[in-house]
């Protein structure tokens, strides 16, 4: 991609996700996200009902009279977008690539996170750390992000979640909030990982697919390439069996990530590639508000 037509996608990826965010998710990312807890705001005289614990002893001291400190929320958070760059992200059969849908869902919930005064930090992966972009806030670190997911080239094509989740644990000591954006085409078992990451983390996932992968059409003899491992063959789509059988196999996968999700108390949507993700997000911000 030159630089010139870089540009204009970034820019017109800005123009689309910026007024997603001023225009609809304003208020929704900002309650359905929550600060990492409790900061000391000041302090007051003790009234009657609060909890002796909050007395601070100190200025008790010094003013011969008990004194409570005051908390409020900590908003100002961290957010994490986890990336999967691997070969089966770019792949698309309706409207957009999986990662083209990808970088639209991270400059929205970027956009969205700056309007809240919050940090955004990005790790890219495929079954390795691809790129670590430290969290920073402000309109030209997005665009630098932006930017990065339309033009980076991923060294591996395969995918491995848990590499990026332990990389989080050991980047990021204090809690965030992490969105992982993959296709999840992960031939690993990464609950374990994910476990630990959700014991310190506030973890999102977000699935992206093709619908094609959904539901095969009948059109007679068809190539299929795996984009991670290069395998090609051919299938026979006329066959009812061999597509009922497809089917089959879609549902299974999607609902053992569905319940992996659940087990673990992590959030998640899934999004197809013809789909709707701002009415995703929003699903998922009102579940969450």
């Amino acid at each position: 991609m030159d630089t010139n037509e870089l540009i204009s996608k970034v820019r017109r990826i800005e123009i689309k996700t910026r007024g997603l965010s001023n225009n609809i998710f304003a208020g929704q990312y900002h309650s359905a996200f929550k600060g990492r807890g409790m900061a000391f705001a000041e302090v007051r005289e003790y009234q009657y009902g609060d909890d002796v614990r909050d007395i601070d002893w100190n200025v008790t001291a010094r003013f011969h009279r008990p004194y409570v400190k005051v908390f409020e929320e900590e908003r100002e958070l961290t957010v994490m977008l986890l990336v999967d760059m691997s070969g089966s992200l770019n792949f698309g059969t309706r409207n957009q690539m999986k990662s083209e849908m990808a970088t639209e869902i991270a400059a929205t919930l970027a956009f969205s996170a700056i309007q809240n005064n919050d940090k955004i930090g990005v790790i890219f992966f495929s079954d390795r750390i691809e790129k670590y972009i430290p969290p920073k806030k402000g309109r030209k670190h997005i665009l630098y992000i932006i930017r990065e997911m339309l033009d980076f080239k991923a060294e591996s094509k395969k995918t491995d979640v848990s590499v990026a989740l332990e990389y989080l644990g050991r980047m990021q000591k204090r809690r965030c909030t992490a969105f992982v954006m993959s296709d999840f085409y992960d031939r690993k078992d990464f609950e374990k990982p994910l476990q630990v990451c959700r014991s310190r983390h506030d973890v999102v996932g977000i699935q992206l697919y093709d619908p094609l992968l959904k539901s095969l059409p009948d059109v007679g003899l068809l190539r299929v390439h795996d984009a991670e491992n290069g395998h090609e063959q051919y299938i026979d789509t006329s066959s009812r069996a061999l597509r009922r059988a497809h089917a089959a196999y879609w549902q299974e996968r999607t609902d053992n990530l569905r319940k992996l999700f659940q087990r673990n108390s992590v959030d998640y949507i899934s999004v197809a590639t013809d789909g709707d993700f701002v009415k995703a997000l929003r699903m998922l911000f009102m579940q969450r508000g």
